[in-house]
């Protein structure tokens, strides 16, 4: 199954805009996404973080700068290579901003395989539907 974020409908109840986020309670409690690679599809990502991914989509991101890239071998599996965004003037790498609640952190982060060195968590900024998200976390 693909997931395509431009064919998603995005209801407004479920839309949060990144001029929105004045409510402490909202900040305190989750945090925005880009996804890139496997963890765009929402039915793949529900399988790590364990609750429905699909309305935590905010929209298409986009990363500006950035290019995808395979820059290591994936440690699970020797023979297939891991993607990863690398500056790159002028390109761009397209994805899907979510925005997760932060008990589901550690859960991404075990997957990203964070706490053995292979990911790591990166803050950047992601335009989304005519709006720029500030503090948002991917991994590279």
């Amino acid at each position: 199954m693909s997931f395509d974020p431009a064919d998603f409908q995005i209801s407004a109840d479920t839309h949060h805009s990144a001029t929105a986020e004045t409510d402490t309670t909202t900040k305190l409690d989750s945090f925005y996404y880009f996804a890139y690679g496997s963890c765009m599809c929402p039915v793949d990502l529900e399988r790590t973080i364990g609750e429905d991914a699909h309305a935590l989509v905010i929209g298409t991101g986009i990363l500006q700068d950035h290019k995808l890239a395979f820059t290591r071998l994936s440690p699970k599996r020797q023979s297939c290579g891991v993607l990863d965004v690398v500056p790159h003037q002028g390109s761009h790498v397209e994805g899907v901003l979510y925005e997760l609640p932060w008990r589901v952190s550690d859960r991404l982060d075990i997957r990203e395989e964070v706490p053995n060195n292979g990911y790591r968590h990166e803050t950047i900024e992601v335009e989304c539907d005519g709006k720029v998200y500030e503090n948002v976390r991917t991994y590279v």
